[in-house]
């Protein structure tokens, strides 16, 4: 969330920053801009006479004690009316705090000023690519035929038990999964995270403070009955075990990873690139997470994208490297690079990890604070990166190592699997 004195006093550079996420609703700055001062000028009102009041209330003691009760009565009946003027200016002042609120959230955050203009995944910017492409025989397949073929993924299984795009791992592919998830932790505690279980459902406020909700697109899963959230990603719970906090600036930087099943709806998500694992509803993933100075914060991002290379390459994966245009940005990012990785059996790039920088946004919303060196309060800057998710890296992984002998597993993973290949 924005923070409105900045918008207040950079109004230009706001409105023409955001057009770079192709927003362009002007009038709404205007109204918050114009709803801030009405929410000062009433505040300053209110405390006037609320000075007032105190004002009138020592004058009246002072009086009874020196036994002035008539002029004392006087003061009081003039001054029997500021209770009341106080309370209706309260209350208008709620009612535009409420709208101040409401129309704050729909603004999103600034995209960094190396956000590339566009509109789609086209416009995107290729920053490096990485590793050789294999070339794969005739007879190679795509992934999941290779699951039913090794019998390591049932997808009607998962139809069965909970519908589509609830796949059940068996045997080998279990094994694998549970593989990638141990080799990713090991590799982020080498990295310096401190790992933490975190819940899987959250609450309204945490899927707030991170800027899931309000939820535009409708991809979050929602228990009624408890009034919470099945989480999207563990960057929701991990970045909320700071909401409310003053760190310590010694501490920075905070490092956490987590692995945790994620749940999306994926709304609207049809068609042939949805095949297999492709785009499912419920996934694994450890995600990383860091709460930094802010003066480091872009300096951490690059750190953050050069150590999820690292799993790729270690991996045998080639690779891509994309800085996100404005309009594929998510709503809360400032700036995202996006990890890709070629599927060589259905020969397209498949987004396998998001990094990103979300400078104030998340930490406004959070309240996550610490005493700079002058001592004063100051926002810190998150950051958060998926270090990896699972179902497109076993996706390739089995397409572009698929052999006669059957499906390659990389070098790294083999002391986690017991098993060199899945045949």
């Amino acid at each position: 969330m924005l923070q409105l004195n900045y918008i207040r006093e950079n109004r230009d550079a706001v409105i023409e920053r955001l057009t770079v996420k192709n927003f362009n609703e002007v009038s709404l700055i205007d109204d918050l801009i114009q709803l801030d001062e009405s929410r000062r000028k009433i505040q300053n009102e209110s405390d006037a006479i609320a000075a007032e009041a105190n004002a009138a209330a020592k004058q009246i003691g002072d009086l009874m004690r020196q036994g002035k009760r008539e002029e004392a009565e006087a003061i009081k009946s003039k001054s029997s009316g500021y209770k009341e003027q106080v309370k209706l200016l309260t209350d208008k002042l709620s009612q535009i705090e409420q709208e101040l609120q409401d129309k704050i959230v729909q603004v999103p955050n600034l995209p960094h000023s190396s956000v590339p203009i566009g509109m789609t995944a086209e416009d995107n910017e290729v920053v490096l690519e990485d590793g050789a492409v294999p070339v794969l025989s005739e007879r190679a397949l795509p992934h999941w035929e290779l699951l039913a073929k090794y019998d390591i993924v049932d997808l009607e299984l998962g139809v069965k038990v909970t519908g589509a795009g609830f796949p059940v791992y068996k045997g080998k592919g279990a094994r694998l999964q549970r593989a990638l998830i141990n080799y990713f932790l090991d590799q982020a505690a080498e990295g310096g995270y401190m790992e933490v279980q975190v819940p899987i459902l959250v609450n309204e406020s945490s899927a707030f403070a991170t800027g899931q909700l309000p939820d535009k697109e409708g991809q979050m899963y929602h228990v009624g009955g408890d009034d919470l959230y099945l989480i999207p990603t563990a960057e929701v719970p991990v970045t909320n075990l700071y909401r409310d906090s003053i760190v310590k600036e010694d501490q920075f930087p905070i490092k956490h990873c987590a692995y945790t099943p994620c749940f999306r709806r994926e709304a609207g998500s049809y068609g042939a690139h949805v095949r297999g694992l492709n785009r499912l509803h419920q996934f694994d993933k450890v995600e990383t997470v860091q709460i930094v100075h802010p003066e480091k914060s872009y300096e951490v991002l690059e750190e953050m994208s050069v150590y999820v290379q690292g799993l790729l390459k270690s991996l045998e994966l080639p690779y891509r490297v994309l800085r996100l245009c404005g309009g594929d940005m998510s709503f809360t990012s400032a700036l995202t690079y996006d990890m890709e990785v070629f599927s060589a059996a259905q020969e397209r790039w498949l987004e396998v990890s998001s990094v990103s920088n979300f400078e104030t946004y998340q930490s406004n919303r959070l309240k996550v604070r610490f005493k700079n060196e002058e001592g004063k309060m100051q926002l810190a800057h998150t950051l958060n990166g998926s270090a990896l998710a699972l179902p497109r890296i076993v996706a390739c992984i089995l397409e572009n190592n698929q052999t006669d002998k059957g499906i390659r597993i990389p070098k790294v993973l083999v002391p986690y699997t017991g098993f060199e290949y899945i045949d």
